[in-house]
């Protein structure tokens, strides 16, 4: 059903969360550590470099002394659009991405030889597509902008010398904006203009294990859980649209939509061969199916209509893999290096401008600077390429018309962050 009430443009919206530029499959974000980032995020949930462990495994935090860490990622994403094939015409720069800054912060503190206490504020989803006001397949998708922000309050608990546990529960803002040229109502060969814009709290929570198996070896298991949001707000229409029931009027509707993000595990590993090699391996498993449809159920609109819309996604779960090195050049400097291959969870026959990602390879470079003057500093900077395989969209709808492109897509990654030690 392709011509419904204004609600369907909370649908792309959707969409617009199935859609990422950035370095993890689906629409998460990895960029919560520079440490972590040097090794492609191996051996994050087993590490324990620093305070980022609150997110990447609160029982970490048994580890560490009282201390801070900050910091901040800039990331840039491209895209070559070739052999496309539409019948509206237009451009296809696939200059989408524009440079996006995600920040992140930790603080740890031990409360007793048992006890320890954390918080983190960092970003798990995000993303920010714009395509030029030409572009061809405009009809499908445009511009978007999508954040979520969690705080984690977290404790750990060291059971004895091997076993550590922990735990956080973190309340998660999302809110998203979509506009695009597409009149999802219009007549054919109509174009208009839409925009649909809203926002919701979540919770979740966070469990991590740690074991010591030996002197060299850690272990670590980490489990995130789902989060369920209602986002709820506007979706404006600028034209009067002809749908299968009749008219809808121009003007602004209430909308809203069902999101989940899903849960996932992270099993890590940690071996000191000896004073200077240090070696990471990394596995995440993530539920990316729950994400098979959205169902979007409307209020009345101004024709007095009321309408369910189903689109297909059809997501299919994931499993990333990672692994990395670490070398201690001497008592200043420490190198990392790490490479990791995260499978998209979309499918060729859903796939769309807004999921336009497949298969990614990533390699990962990163150093941490403590200065002999100042031993309570260290200092992280990191950075990532990342190559995508390319990936063909063939999307045909009525009112919208054909638009067939592959897509090839890429993108850097420059974190830095300081961690201070009290």
């Amino acid at each position: 059903m392709q011509y419904l009430s204004p609600s369907r443009l909370a649908l792309s919206l959707s969409a617009l969360l199935a859609s990422n530029q950035l370095l993890a499959a689906g629409f998460a974000i990895n960029e919560q550590s520079a440490s972590a980032m040097g090794t492609a995020f191996a051996g994050r949930s087993s590490s324990a470099l620093d305070a980022s462990t609150v997110y990447g495994n609160p029982a970490g935090m048994s580890y560490l002394d009282e201390q801070v860490s900050g910091g901040m990622a800039l990331i840039s994403a491209g895209t070559d659009i070739d052999d496309v094939n539409s019948n509206y015409r237009g451009s296809n720069d696939g200059d989408m991405v524009p440079l996006t800054a995600i920040p992140f912060g930790y603080y740890v503190k031990p409360l007793d030889e048992h006890w320890s206490f954390g918080l983190g504020v960092f970003v798990p989803y995000g993303l920010a597509t714009n395509y030029e006001n030409n572009y061809q397949g405009r009809r499908f998708a445009k511009d978007s902008e999508v954040a979520a922000v969690a705080i984690q309050p977290t404790l750990s608990y060291r059971i004895n010398e091997q076993w550590s546990l922990g735990a956080g529960v973190s309340a998660n803002h999302i809110e998203g904006k979509l506009s695009s040229a597409v009149d999802p109502f219009a007549l054919p060969g109509s174009e208009g203009e839409f925009k649909v814009e809203g926002d919701d709290w979540g919770w979740a929570y966070t469990v991590g294990l740690m074991f010591q198996a030996t002197d060299a070896t850690r272990i670590g298991l980490t489990y995130r859980s789902k989060v369920e949001y209602t986002l709820e707000g506007d979706a404006t229409n600028s034209r009067i649209g002809l749908g299968p029931f009749g008219s809808v009027a121009a003007g602004k509707y209430d909308a809203s939509l069902d999101l989940t993000t899903p849960e996932n595990f992270e099993l890590s590993v940690t071996h000191q061969f000896d004073s200077r090699w240090t070696g990471y391996a990394g596995y995440i498993w993530t539920r990316w199916s729950r994400f098979k449809e959205v169902v979007i159920e409307s209020p009345e609109n101004a024709s007095g209509l009321f309408h369910e819309v189903t689109e297909e996604q059809n997501w299919h779960n994931t499993r990333s893999f990672a692994a990395g090195l670490s070398y201690q050049l001497d008592k200043e400097w420490v190198l990392r290096s790490g490479v990791a291959f995260d499978p998209t969870p979309s499918n060729n026959t859903n796939r769309s401008p807004r999921i336009p990602s497949g298969d990614r390879y990533v390699w990962a470079l990163g150093a941490g600077y403590t200065p002999a003057s100042q031993p309570n500093l260290t200092l992280d900077l990191a950075y990532v390429y990342l190559q995508e395989e390319q990936v063909s969209i063939h999307k045909q709808e009525f009112g919208k018309g054909t638009y067939n492109a592959d897509y090839n897509n890429n993108g850097h990654a420059l974190a830095a962050q300081a961690t201070w030690r009290f």
